[in-house]
């Protein structure tokens, strides 16, 4: 039985042009009966269907959040370019450029008594990246208010995305967590979201949950779908979707070695 006033809200990242994947995530959530879905940026780039994924999440989500992707890609002024970045950027219409860039940086909310903030990568810029295995600097700059964040009421509970990495942690009497991605995630490449469980608006402490769910799809299918559109970096692609590796590291034929940095 349901906890009388628990509000289930969905969590979804990084879908980055993979609507396979979302599809997948988008169905599960339905099947749970979820009616929120909060989306933390990186829509496009590196998948093969940005368009038809920025429309879907317009449509379906409450809340869309900047992404670095979303952010960088459709930039007139972006001096980093590629053959996969000016295709992903046309695959794209004009008015979803704007769209994309116009997203706000954060969304804060209370739930269950805790004072939640969510972004795409760090509390100062969606292009600082802040892993699983970061300092106590890193971690407690996470919860303060910046310039980006503007000056609501302090976080006790951050989550992010990014990284394509979740993970959960709790320090300080504060909650730090990780969605991962929808349709990119590393190391195990299923696609991953959470679930926030917990009292809308309630200042006092009431039941409060995190929840992560992978949900299998065919990513053999989303490859096609890449090949037959022509997008480049396929073979990059492949590595990410069906292995779990990131292309940076494909490319430069790095090993696949444990991810937490070396003191």
């Amino acid at each position: 039985m349901r906890h009388m006033g628990l509000d289930r809200i969905a969590l979804i990242s990084d879908v980055h042009g993979n609507l396979t994947a979302l599809e997948a995530v988008l169905a599960d959530i339905e099947g749970r009966g979820i009616e929120r879905i909060f989306n933390l940026g990186d829509y496009v780039g590196k998948g093969p269907r940005g368009q038809a994924v920025v429309d879907r999440c317009r449509e379906v989500c409450e809340v869309n959040i900047l992404g670095n992707w979303d952010d960088f890609l459709p930039d007139p002024d972006r001096e980093h370019d590629s053959e996969g970045l000016r295709w992903w950027k046309k695959e794209l219409r004009e008015d979803q450029w704007a769209w994309l860039r116009g997203l706000p940086f954060c969304h804060d909310f209370l739930l269950s008594g805790r004072q939640i903030r969510l972004f795409h990568a760090s509390s100062t810029s969606v292009h600082r990246r802040v892993r699983f295995d970061h300092d106590e600097a890193e971690y407690v700059g996470m919860f303060e208010n910046t310039p980006a964040t503007g000056d609501g009421p302090i976080p006790t509970v951050v989550g992010y995305a990014d990284t394509h990495d979740p993970f959960y942690e709790v320090d300080l009497g504060r909650t730090l967590f990780n969605i991962g991605s929808v349709g990119n995630s590393l190391e195990d490449p299923t696609p991953v979201y959470a679930i926030l469980e917990g009292v809308p608006d309630a200042h006092d402490p009431a039941p409060f949950s995190i929840q992560f769910v992978r949900i299998p799809y065919d990513a053999h299918a989303e490859l096609e779908i890449a090949r037959d559109l022509g997008m480049p970096e396929l073979d990059g692609y492949e590595a990410e979707i069906i292995r779990g590796l990131y292309r940076g590291n494909f490319y430069a034929d790095e090993p696949h070695t444990y991810h937490r940095r070396t003191a």
